[in-house]
């Protein structure tokens, strides 16, 4: 094959900017071949961050020429975007790339890509070539922009295209396939220094690089203008944001663009500084919702895990944003089952949870992940126990949950409507200022719009209203 390679016009541009011109050159040449997939079909796994790069993995695939098929057993070309912070994502993924394989015997021309955090797995590589080489490509998180170019060798090639690479410079320009008009995911940052001795990310994403804050900015303007009304930021600790300037600064700068709402995840608790604090009270567009993993309540468990902060240093930061931003919205993660976790270390997590009172918190047992210091510690909890302890914590937190949620109860509310009620065709459903999904009555017309409203119950996780 012939080396695709940038114009001549774009010789002044930055080696990034000049990557990615290349890269189009690639998405200029599949969109005129005519034997190309016409169809595509992304499945995606983990988390927000894996949403938004399934959205740029479906941007390219459109500027292609190909479009959306809703069934991925109907698609000339279906992707797994994959996740491996814990086994059971793996798992289904693979699995369900397995279940396509029967499907390409009634559909030979099938093409079958796997992406995203498990291909940069230690030993995933040679895993897909060993046992699935049916897959027509796979490469992973620190190439994606380079998707146009492993694809069209793929088009080209009779064996699996494999592309792992390194971390380096953040590659601007992709193009975005947005799932909603009015919502979009803003990554500023990737990577992760953290080292938590659990987690698999800074292994498979690589080290921190943050976007420079003029790209946040008018990316951020572009979408104001475009009628966008919220707006999330992502990173795997926005907190650590260092691109041209800190987090809290940028924060305010993105508060002047008049995008209406703003909202930030996720945030490592021995980073909140004072200045993101007070950023939070008084900026106007900044919403009062904060994501701040606690992940355990004992201080023996929270040193082990290599988390840097204490459990009495999370409840002063806790006491702070309350203080700051009356009635905020607080949800966290909670890990039980830690190695080593003793009955009275999981009651001080339960201790944590009752006293901080979240709207929400996701809850996981631990699951080893190859690689991690905390798959080779000692004392791993027996699954008994491990079901046991979750669903007592499932119990507290549904309980407590209740409990905090009725300061909502007869206070007004805004809410960006994002559908009609799956329970009820004559209601619509959105989320809060504070995070809180909200039923109210509406129609269609509602989608997409900020609704004002007077909350009137709680019923489980989500609160009712009527409109104002």
């Amino acid at each position: 094959m012939q080396e695709i390679t940038a114009s001549q016009s774009v010789a002044y541009l930055s080696p990034e900017d000049e990557e990615m011109e290349r890269q189009r050159e690639y998405i200029r040449s599949i969109r005129d071949l005519t034997d190309r997939p016409q169809t595509y079909h992304v499945v995606t796994y983990g988390c927000q961050m894996n949403a938004h790069d399934s959205e740029k993995i479906a941007g390219m695939l459109e500027e292609m020429g190909l479009t959306y098929s809703p069934e991925r057993d109907s698609a000339d070309f279906v992707i797994f975007n994959t996740c491996c912070v814990r086994d059971n994502a793996e798992r289904r993924a693979l699995g369900n790339v397995t279940w396509l394989k029967e499907v390409r015997k009634t559909n030979p021309k099938l093409m079958i890509g796997v992406c995203g955090c498990m291909i940069q797995e230690p030993g995933m590589a040679e895993k897909i070539i060993r046992q699935y080489g049916f897959i027509d490509l796979a490469f992973g998180t620190a190439v994606l922009h380079r998707f146009p170019e492993l694809f069209w060798s793929a088009l080209h090639s009779d064996h699996v295209v494999l592309e792992v690479g390194g971390q380096d410079s953040v590659v601007e320009g992709m193009p975005v396939q947005r799932l909603r008009q009015d919502f979009a995911y803003v990554s500023i940052m990737q990577g992760c220094n953290n080292f938590c001795t659990y987690c698999i990310v800074p292994y498979v994403r690589g080290r921190e690089r943050s976007r420079n804050m003029r790209d946040i900015v008018r990316e951020v303007e572009k979408l104001r203008d475009g009628g966008v009304q919220e707006i999330m930021l992502l990173g795997q600790n926005v907190n650590s944001y260092s691109g041209d300037g800190t987090f809290p600064e940028l924060l305010r700068q993105l508060d002047q663009t008049g995008i209406p709402r703003i909202r930030f995840m996720t945030s490592h608790p021995k980073d909140l500084s004072s200045e993101l604090i007070r950023v939070m009270g008084e900026s106007q567009h900044v919403l009062p919702q904060f994501h701040l993993p606690v992940q355990a309540g004992s201080n023996e468990i929270l040193r082990r895990m290599n988390r840097r902060y204490t459990r009495e240093s999370y409840l002063e930061k806790v006491h702070l944003l309350r203080e700051a931003v009356p009635g905020i919205g607080l949800t966290t993660d909670i890990m039980i089952s830690f190695p080593g976790e003793t009955e009275e270390q999981f009651l001080d997590t339960l201790n944590l949870v009752d006293e901080v009172g979240y709207d929400s918190a996701f809850t996981f047992i631990y699951s080893p992940r190859t690689g991690t210091p905390a798959e080779k510690m000692p004392d791993q909890v027996p699954p008994e126990v491990s079901k046991e302890r979750i669903q007592r914590l499932i119990d507290l937190q549904t309980k407590r949950q209740m409990e905090v949620m009725r300061r909502f109860v007869g206070s007004p509310e805004e809410v960006l409507v994002e559908g009609i009620s799956r329970r009820n065709l004559q209601e619509v459903s959105g989320r809060g200022r504070h995070g809180v999904s909200v039923t109210l009555p509406g129609t269609e017309e509602d989608i997409g719009k900020i609704v004002k409203v007077l909350v009137t119950d709680v019923k489980q996780n989500t609160l009712t209203a009527t409109r104002l």
